[in-house]
């Protein structure tokens, strides 16, 4: 994929899963706005660590963690100090960790539902056309 779509705007690259609620509200958002969405299901594909990095490098590698996730109950992070590197580490290893959706425009980036920054992306792209 080129990372534009055929009217000329940037594709939406969406992380999740099938089962994310926050996931499934991130692709109606982009659906009902018409935008481009290129999505990568979790569940059958590991995130690549470098796409992770990226994530990380804005957002902090425990912005990525879902505290709310039964995996993350289930591992016991909550009680550990874990560098950066090391949480990484985890969420490669067990995606089910990641907080959902990941969202990437480009060079910008969200975690989890960011209805505002998404806006602006649509704002942005309705500008560019």
């Amino acid at each position: 994929m080129s990372g534009k779509d055929v009217s000329g705007g940037a594709v939406i690259q969406v992380f999740g899963r099938n089962d994310s609620q926050a996931t499934r509200r991130c692709l109606r958002f982009f659906k009902e706005r018409r935008m481009a969405v290129s999505f990568v299901d979790l569940a059958r594909r590991s995130p690549a660590p470098a796409e992770l990095r990226r994530f990380s490098q804005r957002h902090g590698a425990r912005a990525l963690l879902d505290e709310q996730a039964k995996a993350y109950r289930e591992a016991g992070i909550a009680y550990l100090r874990l560098s950066d590197d090391e949480i990484l580490e985890r969420l490669l290893e067990d995606p089910r960790l990641l907080r959902l959706p990941l969202v990437r425009n480009d060079n910008d980036v969200t975690v989890g539902l960011d209805e505002e920054r998404w806006r602006a992306w649509q704002q942005r792209a309705s500008k560019d056309q």
